[in-house]
């Protein structure tokens, strides 16, 4: 994706976190967001070798610094990395930055040596449409007479066989309870719900809209939603490993994690930040269903991708979205042989928020209704740039459309194609009384005959029986 394509996702991430300077990699691209000035390095001897070497390098450097170079963070934590400062953060730009770069450079040789990696950037971890150049869309009012899309499964809650759900995301709203299927729903709330202006804040309700579609594809549920994506849907790498493993610690290791969020590193063996998570993970019974990213790309999108790695196999399903008729690949989609299976990710209804009272909401970017490829609806990927407001038109900017939720939303996006194939496992578990969701998710595969094309390849396709296709109709030329 082109650089420019990041900037809007780019400023709403870096207004959340303003402690936290940020800069797009790799240095010859945008494909993550990385923390300026500091890697990421196991504990133990990996942490003092790297600190050597690159104060060393940055020595033997006239241009660089090696005082900088220091320990950030505490030796030892439970996800067994820690965060190494080589520079300045506040210098640069958010195109790069050259002291990290120059880190990691300095352990090349070492790591070809030793046949390992022992350095990396502090990527920032995301939802998967907000960290990302091509986001789905942004959500969109429903009507509540539709209802949802996929409606609710027939089935009842039975708290003895109930299959326990685990969302991390970005919590719940303050009225996710007036939404019935959510009953057996619980968790954290939305940190902050709306502006000083009383309008509702950039992926406010994502979690709450991830826990309706769980809930409607499997009322056999118990869901937990986490809100550990609170700054706009994102989190340090340094810090993710731990919040997986205060997630999990709250309430015991779930049947299901469901994970709508990742990132792009330019590597194929996973994120240092969750390495030690991921290990733990794959010695528990716990199924980790994991959005692909939406970034249209093969590249690699973790925690998903480690769903390709031997060790891992089991333990991960990686998911990608279908358009809206459910026979191809909705473009935003990631792709390629590490996503498992594809869900409808497009035009999918769930609960947003608002049954209290309307509540308003300001586009955050151009919105455009003939991106898609034809697709009919909002789209934030488009050219000549992100404003902020709708496109500029003869020089001329418009106002940004603010509309009201009232319960209901449209959203599109791997984050949302993510919990229906979690509770596709779910319900799977519960109609056939397995007790194992690993096992569940092989018997659900191989009984499944469903495919759908994506970028020219068949692949396995997984439609919630209650889901309702909807047409996929270019828009009218505009006037």
């Amino acid at each position: 994706m082109a650089p420019q394509r990041f900037h809007e996702q780019f400023e709403q991430i870096q207004r959340s976190m303003p402690d936290v300077p940020l800069a797009m990699g790799p240095d010859d691209s945008a494909e993550f967001i990385y923390e300026k000035g500091y890697v990421l390095v196991r504990d133990g001897e990996d942490a003092r070798l790297v600190e050597d070497t690159v104060r060393a390098h940055f020595t033997a450097e006239p241009d660089l610094v090696q005082d900088n170079v220091r320990r950030a963070s505490p030796r030892t934590n439970r996800s067994g990395i820690t965060r190494i400062q080589v520079g300045d953060p506040g210098e640069g730009d958010r195109s790069g930055d050259r002291t990290v770069a120059h880190a990691l450079r300095a352990l090349r040789e070492t790591e070809g040596r030793v046949g390992r990696r022992l350095v990396s950037r502090n990527h920032l971890v995301g939802i998967t449409g907000n960290v990302n150049s091509c986001p789905g869309d942004e959500p969109a009012p429903a009507p509540l007479a539709d209802g949802t899309n996929p409606t609710a499964a027939e089935g009842v809650h039975d708290p003895d066989s109930a299959v326990a759900v685990l969302v991390v995301d970005t919590g719940l709203m303050h009225d996710y309870r007036s939404f019935a299927l959510l009953a057996h729903t619980d968790g954290d709330a939305q940190i902050k719900e709306c502006d000083d202006e009383g309008i509702l804040q950039q992926y406010v309700g994502h979690g709450t809209f991830i826990a309706g579609l769980v809930a409607a594809v499997a009322p056999n549920t118990d869901i937990t939603v986490r809100n550990t994506l609170h700054d706009a849907g994102a989190i340090l790498e340094s810090e993710f490993g731990e919040k997986l493993f205060e997630a999990v610690d709250a309430g015991g290791w779930p049947d299901i994690l469901s994970l709508s969020a990742g990132t792009a590193n330019g590597r194929t063996d996973g994120l240092l930040g969750v390495e030690a998570f991921m290990r733990e993970l794959r010695d528990q019974r716990t199924l980790l269903v994991a959005a692909a990213g939406n970034n249209g790309s093969a590249t690699p999108f973790w925690p998903a991708a480690y769903a390709d790695l031997p060790d891992y196999q089991d333990a991960v399903l990686s998911v990608g979205a279908l358009r809206a008729d459910g026979e191809f690949g909705a473009c935003f989609s990631n792709h390629g042989g590490w996503v498992k299976a594809y869900a409808p990710g497009e035009r999918l209804t769930s609960v947003l928020t608002g049954f209290d009272a309307p509540v308003p909401y300001i586009y955050q970017h151009s919105t455009y209704d003939a991106c898609r490829y034809g697709f009919g609806y909002s789209c934030t990927c488009v050219s000549p740039r992100h404003t902020g407001v709708l496109s500029e038109q003869g020089g001329t900017a418009k106002k940004p459309d603010q509309v009201m939720f009232e319960g209901f939303a449209h959203w599109s996006g791997t984050s949302f194609a993510t919990p229906l194939v979690a509770g596709m496992i779910a319900s799977h578990m519960t109609a056939q009384q397995e007790s194992d969701p690993r096992v569940a998710r092989y018997k659900m595969l191989a009984a499944n005959s469903g495919f759908a094309e994506v970028r020219g390849a068949h692949v396995p396709a997984l439609r919630p029986p209650t889901w309702r296709p909807v047409p996929v109709v270019p828009p009218a030329p505009r006037s």
